[in-house]
């Protein structure tokens, strides 16, 4: 070998794939049904659990299950200045980039994904669960939602990244609660999974499941 040749054996390789993907806005899909087809085939191609109610499906579409996106398209919406989803879609490709990110995907049941809305994440005081024994909770006078203990990190990693990638606002105190759940759900092999399945299709990396301590220096 010559002297300053850097020689890696294929598993060598392989394991540094993960870091040369770079992080930040997705281009590979034009429009979210592009995206969203590819996300069952190829990121969930043995089923999985749903994000808010740890529900299991098996592989393939379901009709109780649609695409949650955890930073609401309402509020990338509005950052558009549109009115409604149709005329963003129409008009605005950095729209289409947005609502076709994969790293703001996750599977969730349909009722639980339209309660949720446009709402945004908080702690509710007591347990009143309106969906059976989903750990779900969803005050509707002050419009809020508390998901599961378990999946908190997720969802934090999936706003900073949404956040960081195309610029949207996320307010400073749910910035900051989102800090601390980030901290105190770190991600697990499930998440890091995601990540790398994804980094494959997309072409992009969530760098806050990568390092979940690069979040303590974001600003809201």
């Amino acid at each position: 070998m010559r002297r300053g040749c850097l020689s890696l054996t294929l598993p060598g390789l392989l394991l540094l794939l993960p870091a040369l993907v770079p992080a930040g806005g997705q281009h590979a899909f034009d429009t979210y049904y592009e995206a969203r087809k590819v996300f069952w085939k190829q990121v969930y191609p043995e089923g999985g659990r749903t994000l808010y109610c740890n529900k299991p499906f098996n592989r393939g579409w379901h009709r109780s299950i649609n695409v949650e996106h955890v930073y609401p398209m309402g509020w990338a919406m509005k950052s558009e200045g549109c009115r409604k989803r149709k005329q963003c879609r129409a008009s605005s490709p950095r729209f289409n980039r947005i609502e076709a990110d994969m790293h703001n995907f996750y599977p969730a049941r349909n009722d639980i994904n339209k309660a949720r809305s446009a709402f945004p994440f908080d702690m509710i005081t007591g347990e009143q669960r309106a969906f059976g024994s989903c750990d779900f909770e969803l005050d509707e006078r002050r419009r809020r939602v508390e998901p599961r203990p378990a999946v908190r990190g997720n969802i934090a990693r999936a706003m900073f990244h949404m956040k960081e990638s195309y610029g949207l606002k996320i307010f400073r105190r749910q910035g900051e609660m989102l800090k601390r759940w980030n901290r105190e759900d770190p991600p697990d092999a499930d998440e890091r999974r995601r990540n790398d399945a994804i980094a494959r299709v997309q072409g992009t990396r969530n760098r806050f499941i990568d390092n979940p301590k690069a979040a303590d220096k974001l600003r809201f």
